[in-house]
């Protein structure tokens, strides 16, 4: 120990200590108020920016996972739709079946035939997802409906996107075979067509192509559905490794900062009464003065 008046060393190092303390523990207290490792840029500046850039990242990926629930279910009401449509469709393959009955009334088969036929259409017209056609001639259904599936990522040029064109084979074409041309034959059909076997078989093409487009359609939303599944399991994968590295560089260890928090108190405590122990040492040197 010193015995100069002008500068105390020793209670400036005591405290320099005191200050260290204070502040250590008051560091651990926010960050248990807080629950927080990081609560200014300063405490932690590469674990911020990383962090900032996944809760970024996680945030995308949210939304992209809003957009796959989107589109699935966009393809859940056409489906629906189409389930609808391929059933009537067989009622109408059993009436062409009873018009080859001689003794059939015709007259009754080529009205329902017709119900059936204008049934179809309705469905076709009313097929909507908010307010957007999903079976008929909107542009959206004809080029399909496309949905963001992934993140935007530079060396790709943008972001990973699904078309899902399952309506195309529906209403592609102006052939005697397009959908709407088939439906209109149905539609055409009277007591007197029926009993001619040119007309039956016409119809009976007209039947088997649009069961056919039927089908291709809703293989194509079969399809569709397994791939954003699996996208959406990736999606919520991917959400929750991001989550957890958040949470690694952002969330406070309690127990930790809580041993942090009582140790900083009691070296406070130390360092305050040593403080005050070296501040009043040098009145030592008033006795040679005596």
């Amino acid at each position: 120990m010193s015995f100069r008046i002008n500068t105390n060393v020793d209670a400036l190092n005591a405290y320099n200590a005191l200050a260290k303390s204070t502040k250590d523990a008051s560091v651990a207290q926010l960050r248990i108020a807080t629950g927080k490792r990081i609560n200014s840029v300063a405490d932690d500046t590469s674990g911020f920016q990383i962090g900032k850039s996944l809760e970024g990242k996680m945030s995308v990926m949210k939304a992209v996972q809003s957009n796959v629930s989107g589109a699935k279910n966009l393809l859940s009401t056409a489906e629906g739709s189409l389930l609808a449509v391929n059933d009537l469709l067989i009622k109408v393959e059993g009436k062409i079946s009873d018009a080859t009955n001689p003794t059939a009334d015709r007259a009754s088969i080529a009205n329902d035939i017709q119900s059936l036929a204008k049934e179809v259409s309705n469905i076709l017209n009313t097929a909507k997802f908010n307010n957007t056609s999903l079976l008929t001639g909107s542009s959206d259904a004809k080029t399909g409906f496309v949905f963001q599936v992934g993140i935007y990522d530079k060396n790709q040029s943008g972001a990973e996107t699904i078309k899902l064109d399952f309506a195309q084979s529906i209403l592609s074409g102006t052939s005697s075979t397009d959908f709407n041309t088939s439906l209109a034959n149905f539609n055409a059909v009277t007591e007197t067509s029926m009993t001619t076997s040119a007309t039956i078989t016409t119809l009976q093409g007209n039947l088997s192509s649009l069961k056919s487009e039927v089908t291709s359609a809703l293989g194509k939303i079969g399809n569709f559905v397994q791939r954003l599944d699996i996208r959406e399991e990736t999606l919520n994968i991917g959400i929750s490794n991001a989550q957890a590295s958040v949470s690694r560089l952002f969330d406070a260890d309690v127990a930790l900062e809580q041993l942090n928090a009582t140790r900083g108190s009691i070296l406070g405590q130390a360092a305050t009464a040593m403080l005050s122990q070296l501040n009043s040492a040098p009145q030592q040197v008033m006795q040679l003065f005596r």
